[in-house]
């Protein structure tokens, strides 16, 4: 174009559609649009490449409104999305700019809605149809939709619909569309077999390419954090606390990730939800409306159930898994940072993913920078300043008199400084969340004074556990050798050895034993032993036991038992029956540490497995999973061993701790219930009820009960021996 177009004003569109983009705040068009608009206006197809975010939905939904016959009742542009939301979205973005254009009709279908109402609503006048591919064909199938008087056709972000393998259905629908029908594809790359698709289906397109890929990337600012494992969570717990953030979006790779993630932040006290597959239409729309609305902040998602989300709080995208390819974590990135807004990007990278993160660098023409772990001081800061606006808020927009009386009374009562009141109170406020943060471990509040298995972990440059310890925790400092230099000693010739002093400082030799033949004593043959030499030496013949024939017996039946017939078994001790209420045993390969038992109120019920339990204390008991013992499960509670010495602090924190949903409430098992350690001592243990049903073992080698009767026996003993 010759002249270079400053607003929407200067296009050919009608006064309803420039008057809806003046009310949603359009003023300036986006390259991509200033390009685009022209060439659909005048009906050529179009190939649109452009970064998400750029403003392409109101690049093809402006002037293909602008060219609706209103008159006619078919369908007169169909939009192809690879996902609902998108379609959601891309219907909303028509529905707003057609606002002041009476009786126009837009139609989102989609699979996991009601195909009798969207068969109902088809009968009717429909203008704008946006849909997925397989619904789509779905109701072409049925001839529920006419595309006979279709006149634009728009495939949004195609490559997309390449990688889910949408992209023969694109073509199947293609080829029942018009042949004179306009289409316009829009795509962030453009592969190979994007470029066949628009070879085969465009007419002499006009193709327009905005070379905004590192302008985007530029507004968002990308860092990497190398972390791996199980310190992925302490690592994005910690950027919740020190980053200021509107709403995050958290990619994981699995549909099963993003429901564990958002369990795992709710356990921490972050309101977040999942967003996947799996979950049904009604489910996602109302986690997409939560988070426009302000009524959730994090919400974790896989790349599918995110594509074409728009929202314009998400202020952070998190990849807590590396994509699998570049385009993905282009695509990715593109949910922050849109429409002129900055954004944040941080990139959860494992060692042996930095050739990705390379790669990435590369495709994207900007440096990712490595990020600083947020130190405690920043987080006490972010807890700080949030804890002031919250007071500010509270003091701007509720009605406080009568709590104002509360405090004046205290103030009479007490004599108390209105500082010293609004001091307590800060402090009963903080209690959960303190505003000095104590000294963490790898991104947890470790209580003062935990030691041992309780102590928490910090990781080290490269995510290893950094070991430090405090001056009270060293180990008694071990005498030096003799051959050390002391403190006040001066540097010199390294002292001689004791033995080139004259003296021995080597231990008595111990005596030889009396079998051991004497240094100056000749070697002599070894002596056969008595019943080899003749000697009536040897031991007398024992005595067989009664139940066997003797040599000149002849046979006979097999007689009754020796042993008692009441069920004992003679002198031999009573067998002990296993007591599961005995206090935990150690087990082999299990630390070396005093196992205490403790009650949690989970079970079967509940759906709760032990990798459950042990993933919830784990992470937020900061405990290593090698420390944590026996797990049985009960139907409505289960009991777990676990280190003696446990911090109050951290008993209080996993009461609160939730597992599916459900609040552990854990306490000791010796304060009273079904299943506390006996406090009998062992010769009691004979005492014991073991009526009970056994629970259900999930280690090796634990002993199954039994009722402490002895098994019945066929009388005649041990059937003896046949002699031929």
């Amino acid at each position: 174009m010759s002249t270079p177009i400053e607003n929407f004003a200067d296009f050919p569109l009608s006064a309803p559609l420039l008057q809806a983009l003046a009310e949603v705040g359009y003023e300036t068009p986006s390259p991509i649009q200033a390009a685009t608009i022209p060439h659909l206006l005048a009906g050529h197809d179009v190939i649109g490449q452009a970064q998400t975010g750029t403003g392409k939905t109101a690049a093809f939904a402006l002037p293909l409104l602008e060219r609706l016959d209103f008159e006619q009742r078919d369908p007169q542009v169909l939009v192809l999305t690879p996902t609902r939301e998108l379609a959601l979205q891309v219907a909303e973005a028509f529905q707003s700019y057609a606002r002041h254009l009476p009786g126009f009709h837009v139609l989102p279908i989609y699979g996991g809605q009601s195909m009798g109402m969207q068969l109902k609503q088809l009968r009717r006048a429909v203008h704008v149809v946006v849909g997925t591919p397989g619904r789509v064909m779905d109701h072409l199938r049925r001839e529920s939709l006419s595309l006979g008087n279709l006149r634009s056709i728009v495939l949004d972000e195609a490559d997309e619909m390449l990688r889910m393998g949408f992209i023969e259905d694109v073509e199947w629908i293609l080829e029942h569309t018009p042949e004179a029908r306009q289409v316009a594809l829009f795509s962030a790359t453009m592969p190979e077999p994007i470029r066949a698709v628009a070879e085969k289906h465009l007419k002499e397109p006009r193709e327009v390419k905005i070379k905004t890929k590192t302008a985007t990337v530029a507004a968002i600012r990308q860092r990497y954090w190398q972390v791996s494992g199980l310190h992925k969570l302490d690592a994005l717990t910690r950027i919740l606390e020190a980053e200021d953030m509107d709403a995050v979006l958290i990619f994981v790779r699995t549909k099963t990730a993003t429901v564990e993630l958002a369990e795992k932040l709710e356990a921490r006290g972050y309101g977040a939800a999942a967003l996947n597959g799996d979950m049904n239409q009604v489910q996602r729309e109302r986690v997409v409306e939560q988070l426009k609305e302000g009524k959730l902040d994090i919400v974790i998602a896989t790349d599918v159930a995110a594509r074409g989300l728009d929202v314009p709080r998400i202020s952070h995208v998190v990849n807590f898994d590396i994509p699998y390819d570049i385009e993905g974590y282009v695509h990715r990135i593109g949910r922050t940072g849109r429409a002129g807004r900055s954004g944040e990007a941080i990139l959860f990278v494992a060692p042996r993913e930095m050739r990705m993160l390379r790669a990435i660098e590369r495709a994207t023409k900007q440096p990712i920078e490595p990020m600083l772990p947020p130190s405690r001081e920043a987080i006490a800061d972010r807890r700080v300043q949030q804890f002031k606006q919250q007071v500010a808020d509270i003091v701007g927009n509720e009605e406080l008199a009568f709590l104002e009386s509360v405090i004046a009374e205290l103030e009479s009562e007490h004599d108390l400084e209105p500082r010293k009141i609004a001091a307590a109170l800060a402090f009963l406020a903080q209690k959960e969340r303190p505003l000095q943060v104590p000294a963490k471990q790898a991104g947890e509040d470790a209580p003062r004074g935990a030691k041992g298995a309780w102590a928490g972990r910090d990781e080290g440059p490269r995510g290893k556990p950094r070991r430090e310890f405090e001056r009270d925790d060293r180990p008694p400092r071990r005498e030096p050798p003799p051959f050390a230099r002391q403190a006040d000693e001066p540097p010199g010739r390294r002292p001689e050895p004791a033995f080139e002093r004259g003296e021995d400082s080597r231990p008595p030799r111990r005596e030889p034993p009396s079998f051991a033949r004497q240094a100056d004593e000749p070697p002599k043959r070894r002596e056969p032993p008595p019943f080899a030499r003749g000697d009536e030496t040897r031991p007398p013949r024992r005595e067989p036991p009664s139940f066997t024939r003797q040599a000149d017996e002849p046979p006979r039946r097999r007689h009754e038992p020796d042993h008692p017939q009441d069920g004992s078994h003679g002198d031999r001790p009573p067998r002990r029956a296993p007591h599961f209420d005995a206090p935990p045993a150690r087990h082999k390969g299990q630390p070396d540490l005093d196992m205490v038992r403790y009650r949690i109120e989970v079970g079967h019920a509940h759906g709760v497995t032990p990798s459950h339990i042990v993933g919830a204390i784990a992470n937020e008991a900061g405990i290593d999973s090698k420390f944590i013992g026996r797990i049985e499960l009960y139907d409505e509670h289960s009991t777990v061993d676990l280190p003696d010495g446990m911090p109050p602090e951290i008993l209080k924190h996993l009461r609160k701790v939730r597992v599916r949903q459900f609040p552990l409430n854990m306490s000791r098992a010796d304060e009273g219930g079904e299943h506390a350690p006996s406090k009998r001592s062992r010769k009691q243990a004979d005492d014991r009820d073991t009526k009970a049903g056994p629970p259900r073992r999930f280690e090796k080698g634990g002993f199954k009960p039994r009722d402490g009767a002895p098994r019945d026996r066929k009388p005649g003993g041990v059937k003896p021996k046949r002699r031929d």
